[in-house]
């Protein structure tokens, strides 16, 4: 019976028992109204109010829960569904919820495939601007550095100490361009793996940044593919960055470990944590890259207590 028909139903049967009532029953309605037909006239209204409260109470709240969803419901955060209620729950009630529910699950596999297009075209540009930055200005700073040390060595003083202190800019500005080429194409990561790259990161991190950083990586851990190292990878990167600009932290913890078919990376970090949990475009790219690989992104802080972030991540299945 669908949820008109019911509230129909009720309405029906609390007007007809009134109208028997006024029928059989020895009651009549004087004027002016006596106050026990006052009574009696206000009592089966509240009763048929109370009747009707209770019936839209029980068959509206599947529709409240469904409004409170569609208001916090984030595709970030796939998985979120409203239960479907009973068939004798109303026809109209679960075939909206049913819908609601089948809406989500295409505009999650939407927002998946459109976030892999858009992360797989970010990878390219990194690696695009990675090779013109190697190849051109690296090699171009380079040559500078050669004419630099030529001019030197023929020049007299104070010329000279100009020409190696140019020299010495200059030669510092590569290392920076070298570091930053690293950052966009992490070729340890192709050539070494994971732990390489993990290890090679969190050592440039600490130098550059001057904070502590400890590594916790199992030695049991799973083969992996390289679209799953990728943003093990660059999570790690990203929370590091973070860290370093909003934490306010001393020592970071930086492991890898292994779980019931998958692996899980955490990220500790002992600054001052966050009073709400306000996602800027870096956690949500860190959430995105989470759903290319099917795994999630879990983020617990607190005021003065830190924040850990932690990735866990499917190991892939091996192809027959």
């Amino acid at each position: 019976m669908s949820l008109f028909w019911r509230i129909f139903g009720l309405n029906a049967v609390v007007l007809g028992f009134a109208t028997a009532l006024l029928l059989w029953a020895p009651v009549t309605v004087s004027v002016p109204v006596l106050l026990t037909e006052a009574v009696i006239l206000v009592g089966g209204m509240a009763v048929m109010l109370v009747a009707n409260g209770a019936l839209l109470r029980w068959g509206l709240s599947p529709l409240d829960r469904l409004t409170k969803l569609m208001t916090t419901v984030d595709l970030l955060r796939p998985g979120q569904r409203l239960s479907v209620p009973r068939p004798s729950g109303g026809g109209e009630v679960t075939e909206l919820i049913s819908t609601f529910n089948a809406m989500l699950d295409r505009l999650e596999n939407e927002r998946a495939t459109s976030s892999a297009r858009v992360l797989l075209a970010q990878e390219a540009e990194r690696r695009r601007i990675a090779q013109e930055l190697h190849d051109e200005v690296g090699q171009s700073m380079t040559a500078i550095l050669l004419v630099l040390g030529r001019a030197a060595d023929d020049a007299d003083e104070p010329l000279r100490g100009e020409l190696h202190q140019a020299q010495e800019i200059t030669r510092e500005s590569l290392d920076e361009v070298r570091r930053l080429v690293r950052r966009l194409r992490p070729g340890v990561l192709d050539d070494l793996g994971l732990i390489s790259a993990l290890t090679s990161l969190t050592q440039d991190f600490a130098t550059h940044t001057g904070l502590r950083v400890t590594r916790r990586f199992a030695p049991d851990l799973p083969a992996l593919d390289h679209e799953t190292e990728l943003v093990l990878y660059r999570v790690a990167q990203e929370s590091l960055t973070n860290a370093a600009r909003h934490a306010d932290a001393e020592r970071l913890e930086v492991s890898l470990s292994r779980a019931e078919g998958a692996v899980v990376l955490g990220i500790r970090d002992d600054g001052r944590g966050i009073e709400a949990a306000c996602e800027g475009a870096g956690i949500r790219g860190m959430r995105e890259r989470a759903l290319l690989i099917g795994g999630s992104l879990d983020i617990v802080s607190a005021p003065g207590s830190g924040t850990r972030i932690s990735l866990t991540a499917p190991v892939p299945r091996k192809q027959p």
